[in-house]
Order: C-alpha cells, then structure tokens, then sequence
C-alpha cells in the first residue's frame, strides 16, 4: 500500500518529463534548417555596422527569423527606429493568426502561461504543438509537448545565433552565407507538399515573394503569405 502511495509522484513527475522531451523530440527535424539559419542571422548580425549586442539581441526579443534579418539591415543602414519597429511587426503579423488558432487550446491557462507560450510561437513551434494538441487527448499533456519542442528550438535557436555573431567576424567577408537562408527554407517546405491545397499555397506564395521584393517595409513576405492563404482556401473548397 505504501509503496503504490510512493510511487504516484514519482510517475506523475516522469510522465511530465516524458511530455515535455516528446515534445522536444518532435522539434529535432525541424532544427536541421532552424540552426544554420540562426547561424547566417549571427554571421549577419556581426558584419553589420550596429553593435554586436544589439544584433544579437534580436534572437532572444524577436524570435522570428524573417523579422530578425528585417530588423538587422535596417538598422545597419541607419534606418529610423520607428520604421525598423513597424517593419518588424508587420513581418510577423502572421503569428496574430498563428496566435488565433493555438487559442482554443489555451483559453483555460493563467495569462502568465498564455503570455509565455505566444512568446515562444513560431512556425516550427506551430506545427510542433498542432500535431501535439491533436494527437494527445490529455490537454495538459499536450501543453507539456508543445512547451518541451518551443524551449528546444528557442534555446537553440539563440544558441545558433550567439555561434554565429561569435565566427562572423572572423569569416572572409565575401563568403554569401546569406544564400543558405532561402536553400533550407525551400528544404523545409518541400517535403510538406503532400496533397494539392498545399502545394498550390506554397507556390503562389513563392511567386508573390518574388513579385513583392520591391514592396516597402520589407512587407513583401506578408503579401506572399496573404497569397499563399488565399490560393491554399479557394484549392481546398473547391476540391471538396
């Protein structure tokens, strides 16, 4: 009897940490692009004309890659803060809606928590946590998953760019690492081209990205997105 009293914490705390590494595992593929494109970030940050701190700080209070690179060309053409900060937030007006669709899932938990897990939500984190939500009946459970990949891939994501403002200055300056962004951002996507909807979305918001280069604000990448949404919607309905 006393040994079944005892063992209860014991399991509880080891299903806890089950949750929180299984979420942690789920993040690992997605870490195969999310690293090297924190790396050329803090290449990036290092040769720019800013403080080195500064750059890298964009990796722990941004915590979006695309907003990230944004943020470090503008200022290193001493660009007006209140356009560097305008141009960030609208890069990542997208996690508005990423926020809206994880907020089923969240309207029970203390606004401490709801704060700290938008924080960490990102695409990577999205898909993590949507996948744990759905396949995990336990919601606590399924917080746990999804805060054990978003840590992994923070904690790694500002690793990869510390090691990257660190080497950048020693790097020849006309190695292009930025080149390694697109070519693991298309690996990324590639292989989650599964059914027509999909593929058509990512297509046209490929399109639109290249057409709205010119686009002010660095506000291209939302046109795309908005494009992409649009295309996958009108695909799915009129397949069904």
């Amino acid at each position: 009897m006393h040994s079944d009293t005892r063992s209860t914490p014991t399991s509880s705390t080891s299903t806890r940490l089950a949750d929180f590494i299984g979420g942690a595992r789920s993040t690992v593929p997605w870490l195969f692009g999310i690293a090297p494109f924190g790396l050329v970030i803090g290449v990036s940050a290092a040769r720019a004309d800013i403080p080195l701190f500064a750059g890298w700080l964009t990796g722990p209070l941004i915590f979006a890659g695309s907003a990230q690179v944004a943020t470090i060309e503008l200022l290193d053409t001493h660009t007006a803060a209140v356009v560097v900060v305008i141009a960030a937030l609208a890069i990542n007006l997208r996690l508005v809606l990423y926020s809206a669709s994880m907020a089923r899932y969240w309207h029970e938990m203390p606004r401490w928590w709801q704060a700290f897990a938008a924080f960490l939500l990102i695409d990577p984190s999205l898909a993590v946590g949507a996948d744990g939500y759905d396949t995990i009946s336990d919601r606590r459970r399924a917080h746990r998953h999804y805060l054990g990949g978003a840590i992994t891939l923070f904690v790694v994501w500002v690793l990869a760019i510390t090691i990257g403002a660190t080497a950048g200055s020693r790097l020849p300056s006309g190695l292009q690492l930025e080149m390694v962004i697109p070519l693991f951002l298309t690996g990324e996507v590639v292989h989650r081209l599964r059914d027509k909807p999909t593929t058509c979305a990512a297509v046209a918001a490929a399109v639109v990205a290249v057409l709205a280069t010119p686009v002010p604000l660095h506000l291209g990448p939302i046109v795309a997105i908005a494009a992409g949404v649009a295309v996958g919607l009108y695909m799915d309905r009129r397949d069904q």
